[in-house]
């Protein structure tokens, strides 16, 4: 059966001005933030690798007269990416359409419920490929007391220092590949704990009236962007009983995100999107609208394309087990 059905779009005397929905903001999404977008005129293709090492190493020599200086290169390899195209689609059937009241509007809404499924298919799709220990160059894990190796005394402790522990894989980052990590991406929980710490509060309580916004903690941990992944999924099926929470808790990525993506140019990851298919839009969503006569009806149809790629493991940091 259908959904809405034409008694549940259809109600006594509604009220023109309001309607309730649940569409969440485009900004609690925020993959391509972290890995920024590219381009490619096809669905999948190369891109080169350099060799980080050759591009570091000390090889200029005195050149005495008469002589040729010292030679030297860089190598090259390769990797691939495909952007795989998810749809989905939200029938209008014929029957609710006529049977709607104001403010209902069918194709308006139904083209809404289909974007959000698509934002929601890529956040959830890079949530669960990067925002996870084991997939960057360092993880750091959280624990209550006595930290020692690759441990922080979890952020919801009286004795957490997340400036200290960030500012020194910063430095960590920096050290291993020439290049600062410049994004901070805070699972909700985990920036619930951070704006409460006491020695951030302590940093602050002078300045912006004591408030801790994303905007002073990036002036803080010295990054250029702070994110909280705010997005959120219902994984139950439906009719049951709603299974709601964020897409990613009790973790933050430290990374180097490209401001500025181009060839020779490094970062963290890339978000792949296919700039050919199509009708898509500039980050490689594309709806449609058409009839579906056999069932009386008028589809709208999304679909999307990407492939979230990490390029280089040494440019992020995962921190796991923020709150202990």
């Amino acid at each position: 059966m259908p959904n809405p059905t034409a008694g549940s779009g259809h109600v006594s005397r509604p009220l023109t001005n309001i309607s309730i929905a649940y569409i969440q903001k485009q900004e609690n999404f925020i993959s391509t933030k972290v890995f920024p977008l590219i381009k490619s005129g096809k669905q999948g293709n190369r891109y080169f690798i350099y060799n980080r090492g050759d591009f570091y190493r000390d090889e200029a020599q005195l050149r005495a007269p008469a002589t040729e200086t010292d030679g030297a290169g860089y190598r090259l390899t390769t990797d691939t990416f495909f952007c795989d195209v998810y749809g989905i689609h939200k029938d209008v059937d014929d029957q609710i359409r006529a049977n709607a009241d104001q403010p209902i509007q069918m194709d308006r809404d139904a083209t809404i419920f289909v974007t959000q499924l698509m934002m929601l298919r890529r956040e959830i799709d890079w949530a669960a490929n990067f925002f996870i220990p084991a997939v960057w160059g360092t993880t750091m894990t959280g624990v209550a007391a006595g930290p020692v190796g690759n441990q922080f005394v979890g952020w919801n402790q009286a004795a957490a220092l997340p400036i200290q522990d960030v500012q020194n894989q910063i430095q960590t980052v920096e050290g291993l590949t020439g290049f600062s990590p410049n994004t901070l991406v805070l699972s909700p929980d985990t920036f619930y704990w951070v704006k409460n710490n006491a020695d951030i509060i302590d940093r602050i309580k002078y300045t912006q009236r004591g408030v801790t916004t994303t905007d002073v903690l990036a002036s803080l941990f010295e990054v250029d962007t702070v994110l909280i992944a705010r997005g959120v999924r219902n994984d139950a099926a439906e009719g049951a009983a709603e299974a709601t929470g964020y897409i990613m808790t009790d973790g933050a990525l430290l990374c180097y995100s490209n401001p500025n993506p181009s060839l020779m140019a490094p970062s963290a990851g890339y978000s792949f999107t296919w700039s050919g298919f199509i009708g898509s839009g500039p980050d490689g969503q594309r709806i449609k609208k058409f009839r579906m006569e056999n069932l009386s009806a008028d589809r709208v149809e999304g679909e999307i394309v990407f492939d979230h790629k990490r390029v280089d493991a040494q440019l992020g940091v995962f921190f796991t087990n923020t709150i202990v």
